[in-house]
């Protein structure tokens, strides 16, 4: 007769699991020693990571001279990722993906980013929103634990302005300023109707997440209220907060997140990088429910999940979500292609290798640049697997096509930010797609999607 009090395997399989990768250890620990074991291990893991960086990058301040967000912040000009001594660009694009594999030629910068600390994962904040956040609303998105990697000089510009698709005529509604449960009031009382504003009060009200909550098994100092949906779209952008995804395991193939903008989401029809959600409401109303918690229904329920009601909050935040509108491109037409007049000859260039020969367009056409689609870009196959930093770079599989509209305003780049500009994400898909594309053509497909 079977023994009815023996543990089922896959419990203890699941609890063996946990306990290597410190879960239940850290449960164990009461939260003052778990505070002073994770700050000492903090400066080994931001040393690991930035060496990393700069191994991978050239992560100077290198602006360029006319060329800026909408607000004004100059964007970053110039290929980042470093190549080994005596190779170049031309070469390696010269190469077939079995040779660059073979010979371990494919560059550092272009394998999987791994989180600032990969093994714990988790929400982290730049410091510009950390601070503004604290000011206004006096709640701490801080860690104990890590601090977030990436130079402020390579991130979108903060705070980000907020165009409206009903309120063209307004252009930046937000006035400079960061919305916050403070002042969304005061600021779009008068723009949007009473289902909208409580919309935006939603998306702009913390709610527990798996490392900011009142529970010690928390990363923030002292307890919180948690994280709302603008703490990482700030503005109905991206500030490039980031986090691993919670739909992927074992822990070292989950990607590090790279917060996209909510801009144009009214004419998206997939939701989440990977998940392919067919709706915005959808991926409202799961997102409280999974990524905060990282999938783990059990420390949702602990840590205090947020169940949005759905025939109400979940479609006033979406109605309001739908509302955010792309930066002004002046040189487009009604078409979302460069109206002549108004372009340079290296952008009309560009533009010429976007529908062409750069195959661009496939995946991201007129007038929004994308497909509402995913694709495979089989990035694999140029390279064999290997660990960095806890994170296993191999296949990473389907991708749905973000827009390109308003892209020089949202870097850096690819769902998990391993590229840092334009101009790397250039070379990146000239490599991966094969295309053979010359110096003067790479300048000016660049050139192109500075006007998008």
């Amino acid at each position: 007769m079977k023994n009815p009090f023996r543990i089922p395997r896959f419990v203890s399989a699941c609890a063996a699991a946990l306990l290597a990768g410190g879960l239940l250890a850290a449960a164990e620990e009461d939260f003052d020693s778990l505070v002073k074991r994770l700050q000492q291990e903090k400066a080994a893991f931001a040393e690991r990571q930035q060496k990393l960086l700069n191994e991978r990058y050239d992560l100077t301040d290198r602006p360029a001279k006319e060329v800026t967000m909408a607000r004004g912040k100059p964007v970053q000009t110039g290929v980042r990722v470093k190549l080994p001594e005596g190779m170049t660009w031309d070469k390696l694009a010269a190469m077939s993906p079995e040779i660059i594999q073979s010979k371990n030629l494919w560059p550092a910068g272009f394998y999987p980013l791994p989180h600032p600390h990969h093994e714990a994962g988790g929400m982290v904040f730049p410091k510009p929103l950390i601070e503004e956040t604290q000011k206004q609303t006096a709640r701490d998105l801080s860690r104990f634990d890590l601090d977030y990697d990436l130079p402020q000089h390579l991130l979108p510009e903060f705070p980000a302005p907020i165009y409206l698709t009903t309120r063209p005529d307004l252009g930046d509604v937000s006035q400079g300023k960061l919305v916050t449960q403070t002042n969304f009031y005061g600021l779009f009382k008068d723009i949007l109707n009473p289902k909208q504003l409580e919309g935006l009060r939603l998306l702009v009200t913390p709610f527990p997440q798996q490392q900011f909550n009142s529970t010690e098994d928390r990363r923030s100092m002292h307890p919180s209220l948690g994280v709302a949906c603008f703490d990482c779209h700030a503005n109905g952008h991206t500030n490039a907060a980031t986090h691993t995804v919670g739909d992927i395991r074992p822990n070292e193939h989950r990607h590090r997140i790279d917060t996209p903008s909510l801009r144009g989401l009214n004419v998206q029809r997939l939701f989440g990088s990977q998940r392919a959600l067919k709706t915005v409401e959808d991926f409202t109303e799961f997102e409280q429910r999974a990524a905060y918690f990282d999938g783990i229904p059990a420390d949702a329920a602990r840590k205090g999940v947020n169940v949005l009601e759905r025939g109400s909050q979940v479609h006033f935040m979406a109605e309001f979500q739908a509302l955010l509108d792309f930066p002004p491109a002046p040189k487009l037409d009604v078409f979302g292609k460069l109206h002549p007049a108004r372009a340079s000859e290296a952008e009309l260039r560009g533009q010429a290798l976007f529908f062409g020969k750069a195959q661009c367009a496939v995946c991201h056409p007129a007038p929004y640049y994308t497909d509402n689609s995913m694709h495979n870009l089989q990035v694999e196959r140029f390279f064999k697997e290997k660990m960095i930093n806890g994170r296993k770079a191999s296949a990473d599989g389907p991708i749905k096509t973000f827009p390109l509209r308003g892209i020089k305003d949202s870097p850096p780049y690819l769902h998990d930010d391993r590229l840092l500009t334009i101009a790397d994400t250039v070379e990146f898909f000239n490599l991966v797609l094969e295309i053979h594309l010359n110096e003067e053509e790479k300048k000016d497909l660049v050139a192109f999607l500075l006007t998008l």
